[in-house]
Parts: structure tokens; sequence; C-alpha cells
């Protein structure tokens, strides 16, 4: 039962607290082993600070499932020109506790309280974005712009 492992409290805390720590603000705990297994299991633990650019998975098999275990996050989806198509505010005690992000949909995540953290599954193997996966209409991580970016997205949720 050497791969046997319970997600408990103390997991949580870990992870939250290696993401408080992380320059990017956020942390993954992977189940898988590598990143070329065909299946992807992780805890993504995200502080408020932390921006995902917004992105698509192109890969037919690359649909994302996503749990919240910890915390509250806005999940955005955008149409091609970057335009808010739907938004929806994530929390265990919440009404919205997860959701399945199909392939080629523009989407980003916001952590809304400090120490969240979500489970995702999805299909491996990993493999970087390529071009026509990363949003054109809004800036990649680290830019000059994305602060003011994560800012208007946060705004959609206050």
């Amino acid at each position: 039962m050497e791969s046997l492992q319970i997600i408990d409290q103390n997991l949580l805390n870990n992870v939250s607290s290696s993401a408080e720590e992380s320059p990017r603000k956020r942390k993954n705990y992977n189940f898988h082993g590598a990143d070329g297994d065909a299946s992807h299991r992780l805890l993504n633990a995200m502080e408020p600070e932390s921006y995902i650019p917004p992105h698509c998975h192109q890969d037919t098999s690359k649909d994302e499932t996503i749990i919240v275990l910890r915390g509250k996050f806005g999940i955005l989806f955008f149409d091609e020109e970057g335009n808010v198509s739907f938004k929806a505010v994530m929390s265990p005690a919440g009404n919205a506790v997860g959701v399945n992000i199909p392939h080629g949909i523009f989407h980003t995540l916001i952590a809304l309280e400090p120490g969240s953290v979500f489970f995702e599954s999805k299909a491996g193997p990993y493999q970087p974005l390529n071009q026509d996966e990363k949003a054109g209409w809004a800036p990649q991580e680290g830019e000059p712009e994305a602060q003011a970016f994560l800012e208007k997205y946060r705004a959609l949720f206050a």
C-alpha cells in the first residue's frame, strides 16, 4: 500500500504553505508519477496574487475537471476575442463546487481567498501550451500587464 495517500487537512496545509512561499503564489502536488503518465491527478494550491493567463487546451482528450477542496475560486470563460462569456464562484460549501472544462474553451481561475486549493484531473501526457492555446488578447504570466489583468478579472467577483 505504498501508493495509498490520504488527502487530509495536513496535506492541504502543506501545499498551501508551499504556494504562499512560491514566487508564482501557486503550487501543484501531483498524485501521478510523471509528466508522461496517461492520467494527471493533482492538487493545485493558489493564493489570490497568482495569475493564470487565460488559455485553452485544443487536444480533444484534454478536458479538465476541477473540484474545489478549500477556499474560493472564480472561474471565467472567454470567447475568442477575450470577452467574458461565463463566470461562476466555486467553493466547497457553495452552490458550485467544481467545473468540467471542455477542450477548446478559453478559461482562467482566480483564487478569491488565501489558502484556496482545488483537485484537478485531466488526460496526460503533459504538453506545454502551444501558441494557439494562449490567449493573444491577454498578457502572459510575468509580463508587466499581468497584474492589471488579474485585478480586472478579480473585480468581476467583487
